[in-house]
């Protein structure tokens, strides 16, 4: 069996690949297999997130990349930005993640929530492809989307000054 205890850098070139779905992405300790037919053991650290493309360091020495499988999905669209902005607050209020495109959100397929935003009007289509979701404002590594700005980490406070005397 393939043990991996840790995250490799971005290779070029791998041994294997492993192709999960997102809910096995967050695991840190799976059993599972690996493209070629071979057992693997993740023990990684405890709240990492796999992402599609990303390395794993094998204690043999292989590098191993992640691959993310595709699942069955709902894609939402809108016919205008706050249609599109009031279904991510939606499901974001219901705590699901979701994937962010240019026009577009993707969430784990599910008839309830897909009942729910029909009745905001906007429109809702299955399909199978890869789920790659936010990872949410406070988790570690925290990637950046094209195009986003890089933030210096200042926390700027807005909070009113007291006047001298007062």
């Amino acid at each position: 069996m393939v043990i991996v205890h840790k995250r490799a850098p971005p290779a070029e070139e791998v041994d294997d690949t492993l192709t999960l779905p997102f809910e096995h992405r967050c695991k840190s300790r799976l059993r599972t297999t690996l493209v070629s037919g071979e057992e693997v053991g993740l023990f990684l650290e405890r709240g990492t997130i796999l992402r599609g493309g990303d390395c794993l360091a094998a204690d043999d020495g292989r590098v191993v990349r992640v691959q993310s499988a595709a699942e069955k999905l709902m894609e939402v669209r809108a016919k205008d930005a706050e249609s599109l902005a009031r279904a991510a607050y939606h499901l974001g209020n219901r705590h699901t993640p979701i994937q962010i495109g240019d026009v577009w959100l993707r969430f784990a397929a599910d008839h309830v929530l897909a009942e729910m935003l029909l009745g905001l009007g906007v429109e809702i289509s299955a399909l199978a492809a890869p789920f790659e979701p936010e990872p949410g404002a406070y988790a570690a590594g925290h990637h950046q989307h094209s195009g986003e700005a890089k933030h210096a980490g200042v926390i700027h406070d807005f909070a009113p000054r007291s006047r001298k005397g007062s």
